[in-house]
């Protein structure tokens, strides 16, 4: 048999602190601490805990060349070496002497930069609640805890220095513009008529063009930027009020302009996906159109192979087609709304997408507004 270390992991020296009561006793210093090393390798998905000689190994074997396990068994003990093939840390050359080699194989093939793979695995959420199982404190709470908040404007010179610029003239885009909000008040029962869907889907995420650069290379033009024009976002549409549309989710194909079937739901289902999709923001589960933004890494990556602004080119590319969203949802007069507070392993399974080739980073969505608040909004004109 032959191993070598899986493809990424970082080392954190985690350290807890608890009270030595022993020492406080004593007169001593009452505060002890205990220093744990802490395994992030994204192939895994989870923490591993590992002690100084796993540590060793772990520094000693390369990620890239196979070795002999006799001679990794002879330099550091055949215990140590088990027990971390069995973490899956190390990962050997036969599939069945270690199941996880397919997962770290996967990992390699798409080209992650290491430091991003790990913070996207090991930032997802599954199972989080933000209103209920988290505090959010009101501006006053804030300002009481905290003290004042960094201004909301930086002055970089003395104002007299400033050179005033002349007042923005009006323009096609303001009647948009000046219209959009975020929407926290959403018409629960309100349909959104598929003619409005389906602008909103095709000038959002439809391809407006295709172009091939390359024998084979083919990319699309849209509506929004996208580093190196390769628009790896794709969109998931959640249906749960649409005029035409069963409930349910579907991949909004851009090329095709068509909806495919991911999942039937019934209106139930639905709710309670998009109550999990959106950690319990209620204020958003009412929207009857949500979109989730899940880019393919291989896209972005095929081009850009361990580059160190890779995925935050990703983040970009949800933010700009997410932002043509709002503006097409104003213009159709309704309000719309983007989440990063989301719970993507929830999303991941109910659309059938792995962790380490589709990165899911928001959801949007909009309706029609209800006729009466009971979420604050920041709407243009209002105090």
């Amino acid at each position: 048999m032959k191993l070598r270390r899986c493809a990424v992991l970082f080392i954190e020296p985690r350290e807890e602190l608890a009270i030595d009561w022993s020492a406080l006793l004593s007169g001593n210093s009452a505060l002890g601490a205990t220093l744990r090393w802490i395994v992030l390798a994204p192939h895994l998905e989870r923490e591993a805990e590992v002690d100084a000689a796993q540590l060793a190994a772990l520094g000693g074997i390369g990620q890239t060349a196979w070795r002999a396990r006799a001679g990794c068994d002879a330099q550091f003990g055949a215990p140590v070496i088990g027990s971390l093939l069995a973490l899956g840390l190390l990962i050997a050359d036969t599939e069945h002497a270690n199941p996880l080699r397919a997962r770290d194989e996967l990992l390699r093939s798409q080209h992650w930069r290491p430091l991003a793979a790990t913070a996207h695995v090991f930032s997802r959420w599954s199972g989080m609640r933000v209103d209920s199982g988290m505090h959010f404190p009101n501006f006053d709470e804030l300002v009481t805890a905290y003290g004042q908040p960094p201004p909301a404007a930086l002055d970089r010179a003395p104002q007299d220095s400033a050179l005033s610029l002349p007042p923005a003239e009006a323009g096609p885009l303001d009647a948009c513009l000046l219209q959009r909000y975020t929407g926290r008040n959403f018409d629960s029962e309100a349909m959104i008529p598929l003619a409005v869907a389906a602008r909103l889907l095709q000038r959002s995420f439809g391809a407006q063009g295709q172009h091939m650069l390359a024998p084979g290379a083919w990319v699309h033009k849209k509506t929004s930027p996208s580093a190196g024009g390769l628009h790896p976002i794709d969109a998931y549409v959640l249906a749960q009020r649409i005029d035409g549309v069963p409930c349910g989710l579907y991949h909004y194909h851009p090329v095709r302009h068509a909806l495919e079937p991911v999942a039937p739901l019934d209106p139930a289902g639905a709710r309670a996906l998009a109550l999990a999709a959106v950690a319990d923001q209620h204020w958003f589960a009412d929207a009857p159109m949500l979109v989730v933004l899940s880019a393919r890494v291989v896209r972005n990556f095929w081009k850009y192979r361990n580059h160190a602004k890779a995925h935050r080119a990703l983040m970009l590319d949800a933010g700009h087609l997410s932002q043509t969203f709002y503006l097409l949802s104003t213009e159709a007069g309704m309000p719309a709304f983007i989440t990063a507070a989301i719970n993507e392993a929830e999303l991941e399974r109910a659309l059938g997408l792995d962790a380490l080739c589709d990165a899911v980073i928001a959801v949007c969505g909009c309706g029609p507004a209800a006729r009466t608040r009971e979420t604050v909004e920041l709407r243009y004109g209002e105090d």
